[in-house]
């Protein structure tokens, strides 16, 4: 079911739920966490269906505050907040309330939101396009627990995640990190096996609009204590990770996904594997992100610490090789 409540108010948006949900049954009961998502007008939906499949797992209140992207001419637009309200087969297993701003009501989105927040409850709020320069003293993210960016989504990927390395703040995450979850846990189990060689060498190989390349060879870098080579690679083929190869002195390991969702491991004295490397979908990003609520550390670690040394390794090869 869904309720429309044009030019209105945080106060008759408020009414209409308690309303709803004495009329239909919908209860707030149960709801562990508000999620806020912070939009663009008119590129909702997609953020929208990933957090009612995401609902599943985390019942949750969804609040949609979609605004007109940055152009400074709040002012020129008389101020207006028209409200959806979705329930039941529309909204998953979550309450979605979605805000579009209009004029001046854009320019303080804590205020549209702060009355419509469930009580005692987590916030977390994600910025599935364009993000805040520093997410946490943003005024959505200064009520937020954790802060959800995504580097891919941006113009330049590789400069927004590096933009990340000074904005981190504790509660900080972003989607190039969560991506990496299935490579890491493969190398992981691959590296937990005889014979336990050091490793020497490390080459990681990915398409240029790839945060997550550049992630995954800074957290093998700061695990594994070697420099670590990575390439970035541009064409119509190329896209997210494409492999990446572990020296030891028995040999080359190497994980490639040449085709969407199969990655092959090719080890030394051993037979050739195909396994199952899913990209991952924002549904499965988001309930990663949600499954937790503390800071993830790891991730603080590899973006402020093991980024910065991962440039100025690139920084001597490349200047070696001139």
């Amino acid at each position: 079911m869904i309720v429309d409540l044009p030019d209105t108010t945080t106060s008759k948006i408020s009414k209409a739920l308690v309303r709803i949900r004495e009329e239909g049954g919908a209860v707030a009961l149960g709801r562990v966490l508000t999620l806020i998502i912070a939009s663009t007008l008119g590129h909702e939906e997609e953020a929208i269906e990933a957090a009612n499949d995401a609902s599943r797992e985390h019942p949750m209140r969804v609040i949609v505050v979609s605004t007109r992207e940055s152009d400074g001419t709040h002012s020129a637009v008389a101020a207006r907040v028209d409200a959806e309200i979705r329930v039941g087969g529309d909204a998953g297993a979550s309450e979605v309330i979605v805000l579009r701003a209009y004029g001046d009501a854009a320019s303080d989105p804590e205020s549209l939101v702060m009355g419509l927040l469930l009580p005692d409850a987590p916030v977390v709020a994600w910025w599935p396009g364009e993000a805040p320069d520093v997410p946490a003293e943003s005024p959505l993210g200064r009520i937020a627990y954790r802060r959800v960016t995504d580097a891919s989504a941006q113009a330049d990927p590789q400069a927004a995640l590096h933009r990340l390395c000074t904005s981190y703040r504790p509660g900080d995450t972003d989607f190039a990190w969560t991506r990496l979850t299935l490579w890491r846990a493969q190398l992981a189990a691959v590296l937990d096996q005889p014979p336990y060689e050091a490793i020497t060498a490390v080459q990681v190989e990915g398409a240029a609009d790839s945060p997550s390349t550049a992630l995954l060879a800074a957290w093998l870098q700061m695990q594994l204590q070697v420099p670590v080579e990575y390439e970035l690679t541009s064409g119509p083929l190329a896209h997210g990770i494409r492999g990446v190869h572990l020296t030891r002195a028995s040999g080359v390991i190497s994980l490639e996904r040449d085709i969407p969702e199969i990655a092959t491991l090719t080890q030394p004295g051993r037979p050739q594997q195909d396994l199952t490397l899913k990209r991952r979908s924002l549904r499965d990003c988001l309930s990663d992100e949600l499954r937790r609520l503390d800071p993830d550390e790891l991730y603080g670690e590899v973006i402020t610490r093991g980024l910065p040394q991962l440039d100025d390794v690139v920084a001597e090869q490349t200047g070696a090789h001139l």
